[in-house]
Order: C-alpha cells, then structure tokens, then sequence
C-alpha cells in the first residue's frame, strides 16, 4: 500500500481536506480516493471520535471503500466520504452544515455528499443551502431520492438470501435464525425483511432501547451487544460500524455465513483469509451494501426511476455470486478476490 505520509490506510487518496471553522464550530474531513470512473460519491458521517486520527482513519477506509462500492455496483462514480467530528455532546448546527456544504462545493463536484451515520434527509436539506453536490433529498413526485436506508437494507436483505443459497442450499430464511448487529435504519430494514420471511432474529445494539423497540417489531429477542458476535446462529448480519472482525472475534463466531451491511467489517485484510478458513461465507461488504449507493447516484445523475433503482439493486446477489464462485475456483477469500475485482475497475490493478 502507498503510504508516502505515514497514515496506515492512506491508499493513493487523490484530495485529502481538513475543514475547520472556528465560528460554527465545524472540524471536517473530506477524503477523495479515486474520481476514475467519475465524481468522488460517498455519505457523511457525523460521529464522535476519541481523537482527530481515529476520524482520519476513518475518512480514508471508508472513501476506499466507496471507491470499489461503486465500482462493484456498476456506477459512473468514484469513490470518497467525508467524516464531520462531532463533540462528546453530538452538537449540530445549522451553521455548522452551511460551512461543510460550502468546503463541498469548494470541491467544484469532484465529492458528491449525501448522507451517513448519524446524518438525516434534514441535515441534506441544509447543506444543499450551500451546495449542488449533494443527494439524500426529499423525494419530489415521482422522482428518486430520499433517505437511501432502506435501499442498502433491501441490497442485503437479497445479499444475505443469495448466501442461504449458496451456503445452506435454502431458498427462503423461513425458520433460520439471524443474529443481527445493530438496530438502526440499515439494521431495521433488514430485521422486517427478513422477519416478514419467517426468520427468527436475535438483535443487539449498544442502544439496548432502540434493540428492544426494533425486536418489538420485527418479534425477534435482544441479546447483549457484547454476545451478538458470539452468537450461534445461521447468518450473523453486522449492521452496525465497522473493523469488528479480527483474529480474536472470527475465532469465536459460531456462524456459516457473516452477511450485513456495516462499512469496513474487516479490521485488516488478512482477516478477510481468516474467516475463509473457518468455512465461514463472507459477503464483502461493499458489495452487498450498494443499495444505497445506487439510489443516489440515480438522484444526482437524475437517470432513472424508482423501477430503475430496484432492477440495479436486485443485481447485487449476482454480484455476489460471481465473487464466491472465484473464490470457490481459486481457493482466495471472497474479501481479495472483491478487491482485486474493484481495483481492476478502477485503474490500480
């Protein structure tokens, strides 16, 4: 990996910003990967971070990722994201999201921003006040738009059908239990999903409030957030943040398949071959999350309709078949074998 400045995941980012205005309190990164296939596209997140560095870190493995997210998904977009580094208070401004619409359009297109953890169509609606270059708004008559949750969650709800397929040899989760983590609009999206299926769901969230409502409605149970990962179960369906899988929580997973729609799932690349090893059938991450991703990219290059949106989307288990399939031929993980399939698409082979 090229990193000429010292960041461990610093990959050949094109642009790398750092937004600070003292009055609105505003402290922003912006991360541009790759613009190869087109503008950089990827959300915002608003998040707490412990220091500056863990939110570099983050702004750089998430803009990678949403360079070969988009790849994978067939989109004239390349890849970047933005991370705004929220206080301990989670303290959000309308002046503080007019001064990262203006470092957005500074960018003259080449970052498209939409939303992310912790970002709502309302915070869209504000930074588009300084900005064109931004998607996730409200829907107007028949168009497409909106918050782009429930298109990632339909993505993985069929991500995660394709490898009962291809795992259990089962066409339907009607009685299969799936151990989901997280309890958010990613999360709740695939919960009714699959519980409309007749799956039976365990839920954990480190929000036990927000699990407790999210198993109420899709009548599944709460677990601890510190069991989930541990749990027996057919899927284990992480739907939460990211860097969760290492050498110490793979060896404890009691699943065939680790199918959901976190970022990152994978702390390094060589957890990827870890959970390979354990038969365990990985859905890599970006592949099975596109949903989103394709929404807005229909938005903002106002090129299709709704129909057009769901035909994509329902294209993401294909996808995801091709990658096992080459696994299964090579003996590569499912992770490496992604990777090298995004970075041919994007130049960096």
């Amino acid at each position: 990996m090229n990193t000429p400045w010292g960041f461990e995941d610093f990959d050949a980012h094109e642009d790398l910003h750092f937004v600070w205005t003292e009055a609105s309190g505003l402290k922003a990164i912006i991360a541009i990967h790759s613009t190869h296939l087109g503008p950089a596209a990827g959300g915002c997140r608003f998040w707490h971070y412990a220091d500056a560095a863990e939110g570099l870190k983050d702004a750089l493995r998430l803009s990678r990722g949403m360079s070969y997210k988009n790849a994978m998904a067939g989109l004239p977009l390349g890849g970047g994201k933005a991370v705004i580094i929220a206080d301990e208070k989670r303290t959000k401004t309308p002046a503080m999201l007019h001064e990262f619409g203006k470092a957005v359009d500074n960018l003259c297109g080449r970052y498209v921003t939409a939303e992310d953890v912790g970002m709502s169509v309302a915070d869209m609606i504000e930074i588009r006040r300084q900005t064109k270059f931004v998607a996730g708004l409200p829907v107007e008559g028949s168009a497409v738009g909106g918050d782009p949750g429930p298109h990632t969650s339909l993505g993985v709800f069929l991500g995660i059908k394709a490898a009962v397929r291809r795992a259990l040899g089962k066409d339907s989760l009607q009685g299969l239990h799936i151990a989901l983590q997280g309890a958010g609009s990613v999360a709740t999206g695939v919960a009714m999903h699959a519980a409309a299926e007749g799956a039976t769901l365990s839920i954990a969230d480190v929000d036990a409030a927000k699990a407790q409502k999210l198993a109420d409605a899709a009548g599944g149970k709460v677990v601890g957030a510190d069991e989930i990962l541990g749990l027996e179960a057919d899927v284990l369906s992480p739907c939460a943040l990211g860097a969760i899988f290492d050498e110490k929580s793979i060896a404890e997973l009691k699943v065939p398949i680790v199918a959901g729609g976190a970022n990152n799932q994978l702390a390094t690349p060589e957890d990827g071959a870890r959970m390979n090893a354990r038969g365990i059938l990985y859905a890599p991450d970006y592949v099975i999350n596109a949903g989103g991703i394709i929404n807005v990219c229909i938005e903002f290059l106002r090129s299709g309709d709704a129909s057009v949106v769901r035909q994509k989307i329902e294209g993401i288990p294909d996808r995801l078949e091709q990658i096992w399939a080459e696994s299964a031929e090579t003996g590569r993980d499912p992770a490496s074998v992604a990777d090298a399939m995004a970075q041919r698409l994007i130049g960096r082979a």
